[in-house]
């Protein structure tokens, strides 16, 4: 029997190794960014065409590659950070496995163009599905330019897989975002498709955060710090006030490399814990500084887990530095016991001795049936002079009521023979949450909030088939800014949501007006700001709801966040027609969320409160 175990040709095992490396185009982009950060650079440029599909394109101005090292960074684990075993345990750059250049190379068409500052003139070479097509001196600035072209050409079924445009954008966005915040002294800019998306001067970390997201988080952030002989952490948090329903702004960093952890997550959780809701998740930018000894990064693929050696510890020291923090710049709220803050706007500032208590003077000569004005009343406050004498004028008219004919109340409670309430019938509200009717059986309950959400829900997919949602226009257009990933988010939607009733437009770098809200809203007080603003962040908490469409997501966010809340008074015609709206629905019972809207209580179940029968 011959052997069937042999070695695979260099080309089938780069491909192979390219599956696990770059998966889309933001990981070539995570790869060539930390290349570039490796090499010193103090300014990246990235140019992105067709969200990475047709071109990604990195310009730095690192210490450049000499004729030798520009043909080897190619090989498979060809690499200048790692030489022996022992330098996995004190690893301090972003990349030593030596697969990126090599696996990009694997399934693209790859030009470098590259220089170090000491030469006089560079290298460039061609390389198309791991063969070296060219490779020539050229004159070219110090440092290095990759260009990938045309990604996933030569493995058509992983092209077909890739996302649109728009989903793979934002993740190019996200990993763009994570390399830069981790390095606030190197300038960064991203281009796409001639636009400039971001453009990041140097600067501290507040300064970073700001220009990625924007100047509304310069009142958002309270600092971090904390030095142990543990770990060293710096960085921010966020006031509980502008807490998200999605993780998307939660960034660890451990010796400057981006890390997803679970674990140290819930130590910033746990320290929020009792100032948010449940479902509300903090900003936080925390950088954790470790010796490399007492890490492995050699865990994952795309090296964003890490293993610790004292991780109870580091859990500890974080949550607590969180705390402190919390508690030192007054987000947490205080009380004073010393005092009773309900009566402080009561005690007065006189002296003791310059209170005069009331006095009431009572007339014993008043009579209520006297004509004279001036003995409208028989209390006073102050003195009066009662001249007017007493007079048993129109006394009988005392008794003129017993004449009138007695008229029978209607009660609300009034027993029906349906089942459930017409429209027209009196409801009443139980804790401006709920509204309460009587039925025949016993009592019907309908939770208000759940029952809007599921009308307007119902209206806004009729939108959304039919393309004709009717639009409020605003006295004052409003202009919203957003972070650029939520900007590219809403650029994709926005066909969708001006179905809804929005009238929106685009206007200028990640700005957006709105001139008009859906007339389904009618008097909602929350702001157009805020409530597009939500629309988006209900579509991102939903994106894990793989069996909901883009269309179902933007209805059950948008009638999620304008339906009337618990607390909210309404008047009997407001109840009326809510029910009426209610019972005109395809499902009244449910809640968009599948929870029940209406519940009854019998006469039965009553009975068996009171302990009767």
């Amino acid at each position: 029997m011959t052997d069937i175990i042999h070695l695979l040709p260099d080309a089938v095992a780069n491909q192979i190794a390219a599956g696990e490396v770059v998966q889309r185009p933001a990981s070539a982009v995570k790869e060539l960014l930390e290349n570039a950060i490796d090499a010193g650079a103090d300014k990246i440029q990235l140019v992105i065409k067709d969200a990475g599909k047709a071109l990604i394109q990195i310009v730095d101005n690192g210490c450049g590659m000499s004729i030798t090292d520009a043909r080897m960074c190619f090989e498979r684990h060809a690499t200048s950070k790692v030489k022996k075993a022992e330098d996995l345990f004190a690893i301090r750059t972003m990349g030593f496995r030596g697969e990126a250049m090599a696996s990009i190379a694997a399934i693209a068409q790859v030009e470098m163009k590259t220089r170090r500052h000491e030469d006089e003139i560079g290298t460039c070479i061609s390389i198309e599905g791991a063969q070296v097509i060219a490779q020539e001196p050229i004159a070219t600035t110090a440092g290095t330019q990759i260009s990938i072209k045309n990604l996933f050409f030569n493995t058509p079924a992983r092209r077909n897989f890739l996302k649109s445009n728009p989903v793979e954008m934002r993740h190019i966005i996200d990993e763009f975002q994570r390399v830069a915040l981790a390095h606030p002294g190197v300038f960064f800019s991203l281009h796409h498709d001639g636009t400039e998306i971001f453009n990041l001067p140097k600067g501290n970390l507040k300064q970073r955060l700001v220009h990625l997201f924007g100047n509304n988080y310069n009142e958002r952030l309270v600092p971090v710090e904390e030095e142990t002989t543990i770990i060293n952490l710096k960085g921010y948090i966020g006031k509980p006030a502008f807490a998200k329903k999605t993780r998307g702004e939660q960034f660890f960093f451990v010796n400057n490399r981006f890390i997803k952890d679970p674990y140290l997550n819930h130590a910033v959780s746990s320290a929020f814990e009792d100032l948010l809701p449940d479902d509300s998740y903090p900003l936080y930018v925390l950088f954790i500084e470790i010796d490399p000894a007492k890490i492995d990064v050699n865990v994952h693929p795309t090296k964003t887990e890490i293993k610790y050696l004292d991780e109870k510890s580091i859990y500890a020291i974080l949550k607590s530095a969180v705390k402190r923090s919390i508690g030192r710049y007054n987000i947490a709220p205080t009380l004073d016991f010393d005092q009773e803050t309900g009566f402080s706007n009561m005690i007065t500032q006189k002296a003791v001795e310059d209170i005069v208590p009331p006095s009431i003077n009572f007339n014993p000569d008043f009579n209520p049936f006297a004509s004279d004005s001036s003995s409208v009343s028989g209390y006073s406050s102050s003195p009066r002079n009662y001249d007017a004498k007493p007079s048993a004028k129109n006394w009988g008219s005392l008794y003129e009521i017993t004449d009138q004919p007695v008229v029978e109340q209607t009660s609300i409670y009034a027993e029906d023979s349906n089942e459930i309430e017409t429209p027209k019938k009196q409801y009443m509200q139980l804790h401006n949450r709920y509204i309460v009717s009587q039925i025949k059986s016993g009592l019907m309950v309908i939770d208000q909030q759940m029952a809007h959400e599921r009308i307007l829900y119902e209206r806004f997919l009729v939108h959304l088939d039919d393309r004709k949602g009717a639009s409020q226009q605003s006295l004052f257009p409003q202009t919203i800014t957003l972070n650029a990933n939520d900007f590219e988010l809403a650029k994709s939607l926005l066909d969708d949501i001006k179905s809804l009733g929005f009238d929106v437009r685009e206007f200028g770098k990640n700005t957006l007006v709105v001139e008009g809200v859906p007339v389904d809203l009618g008097s909602s007080n929350i702001n157009e700001t805020q409530l597009f603003e939500q629309l988006i962040e209900g579509f991102k908490n939903t994106q894990q709801e793989l069996k909901l469409s883009k269309r179902d997501r933007l209805a059950r966010s948008l009638a999620k966040n304008s339906a009337i809340k618990a607390g909210t008074a309404l008047a009997q015609e407001e109840m009326n027609t809510l029910i009426d709206e209610l019972f005109a629905c395809k499902t009244p019972n449910f809640s968009v969320s599948g929870k029940p809207v209406i519940q009854t209580i019998t006469l039965a179940e009553l009975d068996k409160k009171f302990e009767k029968g």
